[in-house]
């Protein structure tokens, strides 16, 4: 406590409480080419409903994005925690529509952040995100000028625009808040106006002509703000809540120019949308047109989406799946992904061609592979390859299809985590049992099994009455060590990951022998916590003067060893049946 100059009491607390945290070990991870949604965003996804929302269904083989949305709807069939970042390649384009109904050119934009810094000169409504799913929409505005107009005319005599939005709207839209307060509380201006967004053409609910959004009464100046304090200004509402369109050019919306008060004299009265050649109009925007998919990803584009994952202080993830990425990629997340974030693994398979359709030379391709994934000392321990692809259903497009089993295997692992723990094996009759599956691509036989798994690939094999299993646990580590399997690189990173968050509070502090039993006493019950729950047998912390010398404590250093001794899983069973004489007693032959 500070000095004190004068009697008198002073108080203070010291938190003594501090232990070691629980941590997240079932974090998903993917990044590849999606049909809809962010580019180079990361997303967090719950469900396969939620994916389908979010990055719209998959498409057809020749788009390229059927295995990826499989991967990861095969992932979330065991768990339900998975950050998605889609890519597109450069031919991908958004949907538009410009001034008069016409195209208004091309733009690709990519997400929030790209959309802030861009500007728009011909584009008046944009497709939220690239895709041919946003040539679907239509997207139309009417202010109050348009509304008299179509007010004043019989249902007969209204055109079908007209029509939608008397039917979609219980009152015409005016003025808003905001432009009265500018206008000295006067009830004039007529800033608002509605919004629609229509599936024209049934792609994303399967009816042609049905309503997805409505945006009512929304503001057509800048800084237009609701009842509630949030923005109504039209541009901020669909940013922030459309889920299919953006706004682009703003001068053919009238009022736009400035702030709401210089607003109040050009929309006083109450004068229709403008157009860019000047004609004015009731209703505008229309069908949005030139979108364009670009899913088929060169390596450079996965690993541009991959990277989102390198940085473990700007997302939290743990299971990280390859999908059907090539071994260049695959490689390339254990290098540059797992193997230096340390606190989360990466699940890879083999090349399509290596395993479907290759009968007889599936082994010599599986272990080429794994050549070229593996990585040379425990950096390999990171990685986790299996050795086949899944047939299974695709329900949205009516077709069976191959699929790769990386999402599956990261799935195991994370209901193993939910059933078990991290440091259990997810493999065996137990635990490995594989969901959503018709038959493997391939079925690998004892001696090809033998072969595989002193490589580290992990197999697959169909077993009747229980069906497809996982039944093997190794990492590409391939150095014969406890790393080499699953169940003792996800302790590890656990361990690690949970005490170094903790150590964070011995920051700064003295490095004297308070701070180093407090450190003993905050790591030690937690590794007796796991060993009753079997993830480790014997353990041992030690940070004292025989690991903290003068020289570490100059240095400003703080050193705490913590020896543990894993829990392995059984990799081999031996059976010993002995047939002995009836007068034979089996003390005089067994222990």
């Amino acid at each position: 406590m500070a000095f004190q100059v004068s009697p008198g009491i002073n108080v203070t607390e010291i938190d003594l409480t501090t232990v070691v945290p629980n941590v997240a070990t079932s974090i998903g991870a993917i990044a590849g080419g999606f049909q809809w949604g962010p580019v180079l965003d990361r997303t967090s996804i719950t469900t396969e409903n939620d994916l389908v929302n979010t990055f719209g269904k998959p498409l057809s083989d020749a788009n390229n994005n059927a295995t990826w949305f499989l991967t990861a709807a095969n992932y979330l069939a065991y768990s339900n925690n998975l950050v998605v970042v889609r890519n597109v390649g450069a031919n991908a384009k958004n949907a538009q529509v410009g001034d008069d109904d016409d195209g208004g050119g091309t733009t690709t934009v990519l997400n929030k952040d790209d959309y802030d810094s861009d500007t728009y000169v011909n584009q008046l409504f944009l497709a939220k995100y690239p895709g041919i799913l946003g040539s679907s929409l239509k997207a139309l505005a009417m202010d109050n000028a348009g509304w008299v107009i179509a007010a004043g005319l019989t249902d007969a005599n209204r055109s079908a625009h007209q029509r939608l939005f008397i039917n979609n709207f219980d009152r015409a839209p005016n003025f808003s808040q905001s432009m009265a307060s500018a206008n000295g509380g006067l009830e004039t201006g007529n800033d608002e106006m509605h919004v629609l967004v229509i599936d024209e053409d049934g792609l994303w609910t399967g009816q042609p002509g049905e309503v997805l959004e409505k945006h009512g009464f929304v503001s057509k100046a800048s800084d237009a703000k609701r009842s509630d304090g949030t923005a109504n200004y039209i541009g901020t509402v669909l940013r922030n809540e459309s889920k299919y369109i953006w706004l682009g050019q703003k001068t053919e919306i009238d009022g736009l120019t400035t702030d709401t008060a210089t607003a109040v004299g050009s929309i006083m009265a109450g004068s229709i949308f403008n157009s860019i050649n000047g004609v004015g109009k009731e209703i505008i925007g229309g069908s949005l047109a030139g979108g364009a998919d670009d899913n088929i990803l060169t390596d450079g584009e996965l690993q541009a989406g991959y990277n989102m994952y390198t940085n473990p202080e700007a997302v939290d993830v743990t299971l990280v799946m390859g999908g059907p990425a090539s071994t260049v990629t695959g490689k390339w997340i254990i290098d540059n992904i797992t193997s230096i974030r340390k606190d989360c693994v990466a699940f890879v398979s083999p090349g399509l061609a290596t395993v479907v359709r290759n009968a007889g030379d599936e082994v010599e391709h599986l272990l080429d592979d794994a050549t070229t994934m593996s990585l040379s000392g425990n950096a390999g321990s990171y990685g986790i390859m299996d050795g086949a692809w899944k047939y299974q259903y695709d329900r949205y497009n009516d077709v069976f299809r191959y699929v790769p089993m990386n999402g599956d295997m990261a799935g195991l692992c994370a209901r193993t985590d939910f059933t078990n723990d991290a440091w259990w094996s997810p493999a065996g009759l137990n635990r490995g049992g594989i969901k959503n599956i018709v038959k493997l691509s391939w079925e690998a036989t004892k001696a090809d099994r033998d072969v595989m798994y002193q490589k580290g690939i992990n197999p697959l094999i169909t077993m009747t009455g229980a069906g497809v299993v996982l039944w093997g646990d190794k990492t590409m580590q391939n150095v014969p060590s406890a790393f080499d399997r699953i169940n003792v690189r996800r302790l590890f990173i656990v361990l690690e990951k949970a005490i170094a968050i903790a150590a964070k509070a011995m920051l700064f502090e003295f490095n004297d022998e308070f701070t180093r039993a407090q450190f003993v006493n905050m790591v030690e019950p937690f590794l007796r916590e796991v060993q009753g729950r079997r993830g480790i047998t014997d353990f041992k912390v030690v940070c004292d003067s025989s690991n903290n010398t003068g020289q570490v404590i100059d240095t400003n250093n703080f050193v705490g060893d913590i020896y543990i001794k894993p829990a392995r899983s059984i990799n081999f069973i031996q059976l010993n049946f002995i047939a002995a004489r009836t007068d034979v007693s089996f003390s005089e032959i067994g222990g």
